[in-house]
């Protein structure tokens, strides 16, 4: 359990009692893998760990789109208020029908960028759980031969394309961390006892391969989380680009964690831990092109946005308010 979920878990207890996003029903304690914490919300009132002006929006869209809620049940998102996709959302999903704003908001990543554009058929610019047009990974598929976002799949937490001064179009990838904490177990083998180095295998074997395999001691050294996560989505990158998927040029993973979270930065793979001092120290060594992969931390890519200019004063004060540490950038 890390430290940072610790410190959070008190704090969005003290949020829920107190602001007035919340029902009088959503403030009662709310039951989680069995047991009732204050750090929670009632499994009927789990709309509401959402910002107010999206629960209605994004909870449609995540039923027409069958993504799947993380630890959510009938189609609600979690009842944790320390839950990292309800987090991701919560930040993201404002921007969706924003252009103006979500260029603001990634400039400070991508200096060339010049428009966006909507990467849903229905013209969200802004989309979640995003697994690409095909299999590119050769994942199974179950027996109903669909693939499920946000469920058994490799998904983007979130995805955004948009083009840059030069005319080029670019996908990115976004990786959204809250409070993880990882340890160091091999994930190599799963509990069905398949081993997953047989499903990525033809990946990594190819020369073209977006990792540098000369700083790697053995394939296995990546089935730690979140390496084994950051491989994926990496490979996903690759691949979608290989494909041109939505005629794109370019396809980059872009990590996005609080700094305030250190508990992150544990290399949890014993053979990596030669390369860095943190985990993106370590996974930007990895990747083979440097300009595919890039780590911000929220309280810098948010912190900087002109929240007046780009009409989310609402938006802002819950954001802030909820996840106050964002306003702190001595981390």
């Amino acid at each position: 359990m890390g430290t940072f979920l610790e410190i959070e878990k008190p704090r969005q207890a003290a949020f829920k009692a107190t602001s007035p996003y919340f029902s009088d029903a959503a403030r009662a304690d709310g039951i989680y893998k069995d047991k009732a914490y204050p750090f929670c919300l009632p499994r009927e009132c789990a709309e509401e760990n959402l910002f107010p002006d999206i629960r209605e929006s994004i909870t449609a869209y995540f039923a027409a789109e069958e993504i799947k809620w993380h630890d959510g049940q009938d189609r609600r998102p979690s009842n944790h208020l320390c839950d990292s996709q309800v987090c991701c959302a919560n930040f993201l999903f404002p921007f969706a029908d924003k252009p103006r704003a979500l260029v603001e908001l990634l400039r400070p990543v991508f200096p060339t960028i010049r428009e966006v554009f909507p990467i849903q058929s229905n013209g969200q610019f802004v989309s979640f759980e995003w697994i690409g047009q095909e299999n590119y990974l050769g994942e199974i598929i179950s027996r109903n031969c669909k693939r499920t976002r946000g469920a058994n799949f490799t998904s983007a937490d979130a995805a955004v394309m948009f083009e840059h001064r030069n005319g080029l179009r670019h996908i990115v990838l976004i990786e959204w961390k809250y409070t993880e904490s990882y340890s160091d177990t091999s994930l190599k083998i799963a509990k069905s006892g398949k081993d997953r180095t047989t499903i990525y295998a033809h990946l990594f074997n190819r020369d073209d391969c977006p990792l540098n395999k000369g700083l790697l001691p053995s394939f296995d050294a990546l089935f730690y989380e979140p390496f084994y996560q950051l491989m994926r989505q990496q490979f996903l990158a690759h691949e979608l680009e290989r494909a041109h998927e939505l005629i794109a040029d370019t396809v980059s993973v872009l990590h996005i964690a609080p700094a305030h979270n250190s508990d992150f930065r544990y290399v949890t793979s014993p053979a990596l831990r030669s390369l860095g001092e943190s985990v993106i120290d370590v996974w930007k060594k990895l990747v083979r092109t440097s300009d595919r992969f890039a780590s911000i931390s929220t309280e810098q890519l948010f912190g900087d946005l002109p929240i007046e200019r780009v009409g989310l004063t609402t938006w802002w004060g819950y954001i802030s308010a909820r996840y106050a540490w964002l306003k702190d950038r001595t981390a």
